[in-house]
């Protein structure tokens, strides 16, 4: 969004309202509900907020019908957007999609659902247009901001020869507060195990997404083995956090890729509830969860889900990496080549140049019309 306005620049303003998180309000956005309100995992626990996110979606279509926007800007949430790209097409909103939903992974039927209801697709990976093609649907692929956004920082590993007698470990437990309550317990008890109930004050660094409760974390480090001294939590300078620490337990998402550009080893971990698993399991046809080792085709880093991710095989994983630096430098050796494969850097300006072509600004300005956001 911020993109988007900077590349407008005099040629007229575009406001924005709609569904969005902390910082696209402080780009701009006129929060019509916040993100926090529908970012749920998991198909049980969506079922639990049902009514709560059908209350965001009304507000939604609602202030589409006051406001009548020139155009939607739909971003990710494939279950929510979706259903409302099918309401936005029936009063005539044009609607272009950035993120697009994996349905190279499950639902690969959709995609002609997709192509029904969707004027533009922008997609992150550069295989995601062969799975559009042959559908009347323009697709483009603008590459990852990530590799803008995550620095490329000197490592923990640059500095240390053979392996490490104390340690250091970041956790990664995600980016939604259903997340946190399963993975970050057994996490904290595998990191005591690494480091000792007696760590050392930033040995262990928990790396905490800005939409995590920070007073949830709080809890759940008071009811862990380690003292709260002994858990350095880390809002501000992730990324240096990440790069300075030997091994990252990391649950699995974008996490994984930002970890990943920073060349940290890491073993990823993740747990939904038994009925989500059960289901994933019948719908998803990949070889691997993370996106790390899904884009680089093939293992590089460890994955363990559901019953795996418990403390003890967390714990046995990482001394295995960090006992043997061998492994640990051919790790980071395919770590290595995450960057290139992710594309160019500029992805988030050449997204905001193909929003803008939708609106007909290159060519000239239209003052004074809107777009929504739906993050």
């Amino acid at each position: 969004m911020a993109a988007a306005a900077r590349l407008a620049g005099d040629r007229g303003p575009i406001r924005f309202f709609g569904l969005g998180g902390d910082a696209m309000a402080a780009a701009g956005l006129d929060s019509v509900a916040h993100s926090d309100e529908v970012a749920v995992v998991g198909i049980a626990e969506v079922v639990r907020e049902l009514p709560r996110i059908h209350r965001v979606f009304r507000k939604l279509l609602l202030a589409t019908e006051t406001r009548r926007p020139s155009l939607a800007v739909l971003v990710d949430f494939p279950d929510f957007n979706l259903r409302l790209a099918r309401r936005l097409r029936r009063r005539g909103i044009p609607v272009l999609y950035y993120v697009s939903p994996q349905v190279w992974a499950w639902r690969r039927r959709r995609v002609r659902t997709i192509a029904r209801l969707v004027d533009r697709m922008l997609v992150l990976f550069p295989f995601e247009v062969d799975v559009y093609r042959g559908h009347e649907l323009h697709v483009d692929h603008v590459g990852h901001p990530l590799v803008d956004d995550v620095p490329e920082l000197e490592s923990a590993w640059d500095r240390q020869d053979g392996v490490p007698e104390r340690p250091v470990l970041a956790l990664l437990p995600g980016s939604r507060n259903s997340e946190v309550r399963r993975i970050l317990p057994p996490m904290l008890r595998a990191a005591a195990t690494l480091v000792g109930t007696a760590g050392r004050a930033g040995q262990v660094r928990l790396i905490l997404a800005p939409t995590v409760d920070e007073e949830l974390v709080r809890r759940l480090i008071a009811g862990g083995p380690l003292d709260a001294d002994e858990v350095d939590v880390v809002r501000a300078d992730r990324f240096a956090a990440v790069a300075g620490s030997h091994l990252a337990l990391c649950a699995s998402g974008t996490a994984t890729l930002e970890v990943g550009l920073l060349g940290t080893p890491m073993i990823v971990v993740y747990r939904v509830s038994p009925l989500t698993y059960a289901i994933g399991r019948l719908l998803v046809d990949l070889p691997f969860v993370s996106l790390v080792n899904l884009v680089l085709g093939r293992q590089v880093v460890p994955e363990l889900l559901q019953a795996e991710a418990d403390h003890e095989r967390m714990a046995a994983a990482a001394s295995g990496l960090l006992g043997r630096r061998s492994r640990i430098d051919a790790m980071r050796r395919a770590l290595a080549e995450l960057r290139p494969a992710l594309g160019e850097s500029g992805a988030s300006d050449r997204a905001a140049g193909c929003l803008l072509e939708e609106l007909g600004l290159p060519e000239e300005a239209r003052r004074g019309r809107e777009g929504t956001a739906r993050p």
